[in-house]
């Protein structure tokens, strides 16, 4: 067991080098990260960030991130729920030959569906905006969502439908009240999947988008100039993309848990 321990631990601390060292990087000089090798700053600073903050377009496209990612999830959960319900509940003609399609989507690479995209959202004015991104994104994340959801769904017996339904229950009470509470392991998952999807995906975000709802990654090309590369600025808003993902895990982190176990991730 000491030995296993040994292990993981030294499994865990190799995994976090590369995140260490970003966040040390944060607090570095360019010409000290240039120019010699150091495990801790010498001289700390927080020029990078400062330059982050006090920059509209920096907080412009944090903000643009978080706000497409966020929709991209309150669209994707409140369709896949009934979703996955009706094909873990109901038998209806082609159901699995339908479910096997809508899991075909993920199959496809974003690339695919660039042009379609773009020419569409172009006539009907969506270009450049959020709202472009997120309903993009849910063409990956709904499948998805949607498969996981089912599986949690399945595991659930169908004699609480039947014994809610005797006892006077409606299908929105029942469904609120009752069935949501005993799947929330399952939501706590798709959302996290939902979210981590929408936060590090770049090609659709960057093709979708132009200046008003540029996202953050794509603002971090503007590090890289015709004079050098401003590593400092980049590893500061590299640490700063962490930050979400790590809320979200946080907060969500017993769902996630329970949501491994039980379900079909």
């Amino acid at each position: 067991m000491t030995i296993r321990r040994i292990c993981l631990t030294l499994f865990i601390l190799f995994l976090l080098i590369p995140i260490y060292w970003l966040v040390m990087m944060s607090f570095k000089s360019n010409t000290e990260i240039t120019s010699q090798l150091t495990f801790f700053p010498k001289d700390w600073t927080l020029v990078h960030y400062h330059d982050i903050f006090n920059s509209g377009k920096w907080t412009g496209s944090f903000l643009h991130s978080l706000s497409y990612v966020a929709l991209n999830v309150a669209i994707t959960l409140p369709l896949a729920i009934p979703a996955a319900y009706a094909f873990s509940r109901y038998d209806f003609l082609a159901d699995k030959h339908l479910f096997f399609w809508f899991l075909t989507n993920l199959m496809a690479p974003p690339a695919v569906f660039l042009i379609p995209y773009f020419q569409l959202y172009h006539s009907i004015h969506l270009f450049d905006t959020v709202y472009a991104v997120a309903l993009a994104h849910t063409l990956f994340n709904l499948p998805l969502a949607v498969w996981i959801l089912e599986g949690f769904m399945s595991g659930v017996p169908r004699e609480i439908d039947e014994t809610a339904y005797l006892d006077g229950y409606s299908l929105p009470r029942f469904f609120i009240k009752i069935f949501l509470p005993l799947i929330g392991s399952g939501i706590g998952v798709a959302a996290f999947f939902c979210f981590m999807f929408s936060w590090i995906e770049l090609l659709l975000a960057n093709t979708l988008t132009s200046s008003n709802a540029m996202p953050f990654a794509t603002m971090m090309s503007s590090a890289f100039t015709a004079s050098g590369t401003d590593w400092g600025i980049l590893a500061a808003a590299g640490t700063l993309t962490l930050i979400p993902g790590v809320l979200v895990i946080w907060f969500v982190r017993h769902r996630i848990a329970s949501g491994f176990a039980l379900g079909r991730v």
